[in-house]
C-alpha cells in the first residue's frame, strides 16, 4: 500500500503542474487513481481524488490572482454558482450513468481542438481589456461547466479556459485565473457530497493533496513566467489528451 501511495503522490504532483497551467489534472490523476485502487469503489476512488484537485488548484488560483484582478462581487457569484452546479452534477452522477452524454462532449472537443490550432490568434490578445461583460454570461458559463465538472469530470477546467476566452473575449492569463477561481467552487461542491456520503480517503486524499499543490504552485509560475503562447501549447495538449480519454470511453470501454 505504501508504494501505491508514493506512485499516487508523483502522479498528483505532475496533474497539479499540468492543471495550474491550462486545467486538465484529472486527465492524470483520475486513471492513475483507478488503476491502482482497482479494489475500491469508483465513487470512493473519485471523491478521494477531488481533494488534491482542490488543494493544487487553490495554490494555482492564488498565484493568477496576484497578476489578473477579479473583482469580489464577481468571484462571490461565480463560485456559488459553480458550487451549486457541481454538487448538483455529483448528486445526478450518483443516480444515472453519464455515458449517454460522452459522444456529445467527444465530437465537441474535436471541433474545439481544430479551431484552436488553426486560429494562431485564439487567446493571444485580450478583446476585453476591461474585464467587463454581462453578468449573465459569467454565471451561464459557471452553471453549465459547474454541472459538468460534477457529472462527468475530464477537461473541465479546460472548458472553462475555452469559454472564458470565446464568449468573454479573454485571453489565456485572464482565462485561467477565472478558470481557477471557478474550479475550485466545482471540486468544493463535489468535495462536500463525498464527504457526506463518506466517500473519502484521507489517508491518502491528504499526501497527494501536499504533492498536488506543490505542482500547482510550480505550473502557476512558469505560466506566469512564459505568458499565453506557452499555455495555448500546453492547451491543445490537454484538449487532445481528453479528446483520447472520452474517446477511449466512449468507443472501448
Amino acid at each position: 500500500m505504501d508504494s501505491t501511495i508514493i506512485i499516487l503522490c508523483i502522479v498528483a504532483f505532475f496533474a497539479g503542474f499540468v492543471d495550474s497551467i491550462v486545467g486538465g489534472g484529472g486527465l492524470i490523476q483520475t486513471p492513475a487513481g483507478l488503476i491502482l485502487l482497482p479494489n475500491n469503489p469508483v465513487a470512493q476512488v473519485i471523491g478521494s481524488l477531488k481533494i488534491p484537485s482542490f488543494s493544487g488548484t487553490l495554490f494555482a488560483a492564488a498565484a493568477f490572482l496576484k497578476k489578473v484582478k477579479i473583482p469580489f462581487a464577481r468571484i462571490v457569484l461565480f463560485t456559488s454558482i459553480a458550487f451549486t452546479a457541481s454538487y448538483t452534477g455529483s448528486l445526478c452522477l450518483t443516480m444515472v450513468s453519464n455515458a449517454f452524454m460522452k459522444p456529445v462532449i467527444f465530437i465537441v472537443l474535436i471541433a474545439i481542438a481544430m479551431y484552436t490550432f488553426s486560429e494562431k490568434k485564439f487567446g493571444q490578445k485580450t478583446k476585453n481589456e476591461n474585464l467587463t461583460f454581462p453578468w449573465y454570461k459569467g454565471a451561464l458559463i459557471c452553471l453549465v461547466i459547474g454541472f459538468y465538472d460534477g457529472f462527468i469530470g475530464p477537461g473541465a477546467g479546460s472548458l472553462l479556459v475555452i469559454a472564458f476566452i470565446a464568449l468573454l473575449g479573454f485571453d489565456f492569463l485572464q482565462a485561467n485565473a477565472h478558470a481557477k477561481v471557478v474550479n475550485l467552487a466545482t471540486n468544493m461542491g463535489s468535495i462536500v457530497l463525498f464527504i457526506m456520503k463518506g466517500a473519502i480517503l484521507w489517508h491518502i486524499a491528504l499526501p497527494m493533496a501536499i504533492c498536488n499543490a506543490v505542482g500547482g504552485i510550480i505550473g502557476s509560475r512558469m505560466a506566469l513566467s512564459k505568458g499565453n503562447r506557452f499555455i495555448r501549447t500546453v492547451f491543445l495538449w490537454v484538449i487532445i489528451a481528453t479528446l483520447c480519454r472520452l474517446g477511449y470511453d466512449v468507443f472501448l470501454h
